[in-house]
């Protein structure tokens, strides 16, 4: 139960892990100079103070105070602010969804252990990264490589809401000194309120202009989008699991969110208990006919399932697909792998569904994110 706090130890006396120290400041963490502006965000909130110091709120409960490097330490810090002091570095990243955040803002050298293999990774530079050696595997989030993440000095543990699940390993990362972060990006109402996160890690990062620059490009996908209205083009998003059953977004869940804010209708009203964090409904192939036969546009979900490469290939796991009148009329869409990681373009995305609902899309070769099985 101690070999974990006797190897911390060892690793400072031996020089492998340096415990700094700092002098010791003051500052009123109820009176900022300024907080971060949020358009669709409402899981985070930065707030700014004199020489530079940052807080970071996540949810109800997690608060960060960012240090800048030379500053000092504040001694009146209360019991459930985390102190970081930046540079930020070494990072465990197992919250899949954040690591093309860090990618877009050129902030992967802060990470230096994953939770993904690198085979599990759709993201070029994640994947260059660790074939490379500069990230390393370090166990799922559940199961952790303690002793990895203390010889390469660990200063923060990114999680996704998934850790809370296991609390004892967050409470094992905490006791070795590790502060844990959990990413509420997946909470937030607003499809784009995921993409707007990149402007909490632009903060982490000290790269808040970037992450500006970053998010304004796909708030102008999603107001192009939006403009070109309904179309009345219904759809159905799914994939169908090793056991012949059929997995659909949950109602209201930010896919079906994304379906709607792009001119389409998603063909499931009311499916799935918005009470529960699942985003997913699993029903059998009957039941998605019944719903699903007329939609004019169906997406398969290769991001769980595996890629498609044509319909015949998609007919071989039901035959009961070629009665579909999306299936009849070719408007038969295939998810690209990257699309779950991505959260950095959830603009660009909704752009790309509305290309599909317009038909603007029949006219272009490829459009980022989907592709037209034939």
């Amino acid at each position: 139960m101690y070999f974990e706090k006797i190897l911390y130890i060892i690793l400072i006396l031996t020089g492998l892990v340096i415990a700094p120290v700092f002098p010791a400041g003051a500052i009123d963490l109820s009176s900022p100079v300024s907080s971060m502006g949020l358009d669709y965000a409402t899981q985070f909130t930065v707030s700014y103070y004199e020489d530079g110091y940052k807080l970071l709120t996540l949810g109800e409960n997690q608060r960060f105070l960012l240090i800048p490097e030379d500053a000092a330490i504040l001694s009146d810090l209360p019991e459930d602010v985390v102190p970081l002091r930046q540079p930020v570095r070494s990072i465990y990243l197992a919250a899949t969804a954040v690591m093309c955040l860090f990618d877009a803002l050129d902030g992967l050298d802060s990470i230096r252990l994953s939770g993904t293999k690198e085979d599990g990774w759709y993201i070029e530079g994640a994947r260059r990264a660790m074939n490379d050696g500069r990230i390393l595997y370090a166990g799922k989030y559940s199961e952790p490589d303690y002793e990895l993440l203390l010889t390469n000095q660990c200063s923060l543990a990114i999680e996704s809401q998934m850790i809370n699940h296991t609390p004892e390993v967050k409470e094992k990362l905490e006791e070795l000194g590790i502060p844990v972060l959990i990413d509420q990006s997946s909470s937030e109402p607003h499809p784009l309120g995921r993409t707007e996160w990149i402007r909490f890690y632009g903060a982490l990062l000290d790269k808040e202009e970037l992450a500006d620059e970053l998010f304004r490009e796909e708030v102008t996908y999603l107001n192009r989008a939006v403009s070109q209205g309904s179309t009345g083009k219904t759809a159905a998003f799914f994939h169908i699991s090793s056991s012949g059953l059929v997995v659909v977004r949950k109602s209201g869940d930010y896919v079906s969110k994304m379906i709607e804010l792009a001119g389409g209708k998603y063909v499931f009203d009311n499916i799935g208990d918005p009470e529960k964090s699942t985003s997913t409904v699993t029903i059998d192939m009957e039941s998605f006919f019944a719903a699903a036969k007329d939609a004019d546009v169906i997406f398969y979900n290769s991001t769980i399932a595996g890629e498609v490469n044509s319909l015949a290939e998609l007919a071989e796991k039901n035959n009961l697909l070629k009665e579909f009148k999306a299936f009849k009329n070719g408007n038969v869409w295939c998810t690209h792998q990257n699309m779950y990681q991505d959260t950095t373009h959830i603009g660009q995305m909704i752009q790309s569904l509305s290309l599909i609902f317009s038909g603007e899309a029949d006219a272009l070769d490829n459009i980022p994110y989907f592709y037209r099985l034939m």
